[in-house]
């Protein structure tokens, strides 16, 4: 969704935040927050991680830099201690949440590919964080049940952040709210989904854009009127929708 000004730049200039999903208008807009506001902030741990992730085939997958940021600011803002995450690539998201809980903070990530994870897990263990993180390779569902099964784990967790398969959105919701705690956070990640929520139903989308296109509006339907949670969505990266768990 980028400007015509944008267009006309070379690739070395455009959209030079890997995995850049902004809904922007403007390329150089973008580029002002990312030049202003992230790089000069973001720790070199999350930057070499960046980089590395640059590198890698899939790097459209990744959390965007200034959204990394903004968990990272999150994440303390509510004193979060004890949290999870639901896909975890090569560990962007990760990191920045491991950065910011405590040092006895705890992160239960999972993901079905733990060879993307293991490519940013050296930089996550020279950062000193990795003690934090218990990896858990395979599906996710499967763990929740497990979790919900449990009485002790309800309310259990100050923040989770999802950024996985999302036709299971719905189904991990239905579990997750079970494991947050009152006043404790969900956020979902590309709610806006390439901005194709918006898109009429016969517009030229990517293919898997198009596939997951209408699970993330019924996830986007079903929070909106789900009165467990308070909900803000932001544009932020390709959209996040952050869930207050209010009873």
């Amino acid at each position: 969704m980028a400007s015509k000004g944008g267009e006309n730049q070379n690739e070395a200039g455009r959209h030079q935040e890997v995995g850049h999903k902004s809904l922007l208008q403007s390329d150089a807009l973008y580029q002002y927050i990312l030049e202003t506001s992230v790089y000069p902030r973001e720790p070199e741990p999350m930057k070499e991680l960046r980089e590395v992730t640059a590198k890698h085939p899939w790097n459209i997958m990744t959390t965007s830099a200034d959204e990394g940021q903004f968990l990272n600011m999150l994440l303390k803002l509510i004193n979060a201690k004890n949290t999870m995450e639901i896909g975890v690539y090569t560990g962007y998201s990760l990191l920045a949440t491991a950065l910011a809980i405590p040092d006895d903070g705890k992160i239960l990530a999972m993901d079905i590919n733990r060879e993307n994870y293991e490519l940013g897990l050296p930089i996550i263990e020279k950062a000193g964080v990795a003690h934090k993180i218990e990896f858990r390779e395979g599906p996710a569902l499967p763990v929740l049940d497990l979790l919900v099964e449990d009485e002790k784990n309800h309310g259990a967790y100050d923040f989770i952040f999802v950024d996985a398969d999302k036709d299971n959105y719905i189904n991990y919701h239905k579990r997750l709210i079970d494991l947050v705690k009152v006043g404790g956070l969900i956020g979902y990640d590309n709610t806006l989904w390439n901005g194709s929520v918006v898109a009429p139903a016969d517009a030229p989308l990517r293919k898997y854009v198009r596939y997951y296109r209408d699970f993330v509006l019924e996830l986007n339907k079903a929070l909106a009127a789900d009165p467990r949670i308070e909900i803000c969505m932001l544009p932020v990266g390709d959209g996040i929708t952050l869930c207050r768990r209010i009873k």
